[in-house]
């Protein structure tokens, strides 16, 4: 007798997670933001690393003149970089905090309807998929919705928040 040990965990209702995705590519996967979340879509900065941040966070950019935390998904997620060739930096906000993700490619925004997504099965105690909001099905395939405001936690958001300093708040003299 087949017995599954996977189990549905829906943690958000199933209508909240019908909509417009952002696709975009981590190494051979494709993964959906919500596309409400996404401010933005810009080619790689320069990327001003900071000392003593998680090795996720790549560091700041200096977006027209704003600074933001640049957080790469791979290191986020455990997987190996391979220098894809058309990375990008997709600027989300995420509880309140405007940062940039670098993703390996951005595919499409797609309608998702509510019938073509199923629920993050359960991989034990030890997998955290918190941070999906489902798995949708469309053309064969199946992509990973995120859901962006669980990527980091509550502490980890608040460590990666450039604070402005005095001299960013005053504005300069002529």
């Amino acid at each position: 007798m087949f017995m599954s040990t996977a189990t549905a965990t829906p943690t958000i209702p199933r209508l909240a997670r019908a909509g417009k995705y952002l696709t975009f590519y981590l190494a051979s996967e494709e993964y959906g933001v919500e596309i409400l979340k996404v401010h933005e879509i810009i080619g790689m900065l320069p990327i001003t690393r900071v000392p003593r941040t998680p090795t996720f966070v790549r560091g700041v950019i200096n977006l027209r003149g704003k600074v933001i935390p640049i957080i790469d998904l791979r290191e986020r997620f455990g997987m190996r970089q391979d220098g894809a060739e058309e990375t990008c930096i997709i600027v989300v906000q995420v509880r309140g905090i405007q940062l940039g993700v670098v993703v390996d490619k951005v595919s499409e925004v797609l309608n998702i309807a509510e019938g073509d997504i199923e629920p993050t099965p359960s991989f034990g105690v030890e997998v955290n998929t918190e941070y999906l909001l489902g798995l949708a099905k469309s053309e064969g395939r199946v992509r990973l919705l995120l859901d962006i405001d669980r990527v980091l936690s509550a502490s980890e958001a608040d460590a990666v928040q450039v604070v402005p300093t005095d001299d960013a708040r005053t504005p300069a003299s002529a």
